[in-house]
């Protein structure tokens, strides 16, 4: 067992004691509300009895408290994604995913443009969806203009090009696979 691993086992016991007497709780009524013996919990309180979960979890149950709590588990980290933006062009493109491969998932804010579309072709598979404004899609032999709450999705080994209508900016959600992967939209819910 890794060093960390005992530190954090053996302060199990002390946390448990400090949170019994924090309640104002004896062991014989927290044996009776979890069915552990009196021993079983005065042995897990000094540390002569390893932390199991199978008494750990009628103690978080019996505490109220998340079972990371009983352990002293680390702080989980900050979940949210910090967007680093990316300006290219008329474009700024805020990468909505961190890891590398797979599907990437970005939002795109296209400035107005009055440039001629300059198709180009790649590897993947792109999935756009419109969030506001309206977007000019050339791909291939078609010219198409999408409308907020529209979505494209295409192989982009077609001529493509996309970009504001002129009108306006225009704010794009895009998911794209750069080995070709294929988004998976599902209309209605199974069974349905």
């Amino acid at each position: 067992m890794a060093n960390d691993d005992a530190v954090v086992l053996a302060s199990v016991g002390p946390r448990l004691r400090a949170l019994r007497k924090k309640r104002g709780s004896t062991l014989s009524q927290l044996a009776e509300s979890t069915s552990i013996s009196v021993s079983t919990l005065s042995r897990l309180e000094s540390g002569e009895r390893k932390p199991t979960l199978e008494l750990l979890l009628p103690l978080a149950r019996a505490y109220q408290v998340p079972l990371d709590e009983l352990v002293g588990a680390p702080p989980v980290g900050d979940p949210r994604v910090r967007m680093k933006p990316i300006h290219r062009d008329n474009s700024t493109i805020l990468p909505l995913t961190q890891h590398p491969g797979g599907l990437q998932a970005f939002k795109m804010i296209i400035a107005v443009d009055r440039c001629d579309p300059e198709p180009r072709t790649h590897e993947g598979y792109e999935w756009l969806y419109v969030l506001s404004g309206r977007l000019r899609l050339v791909l291939a032999e078609h010219d198409v203009v999408l409308k907020v709450g529209e979505a494209a999705e295409f192989d982009t080994r077609l001529p493509h090009w996309f970009g504001s209508t002129g009108e306006g900016p225009v704010e794009v959600l895009s998911l794209f696979g750069a080995q070709g992967e294929r988004m998976h939209v599902r209309a209605k819910p199974r069974g349905a």
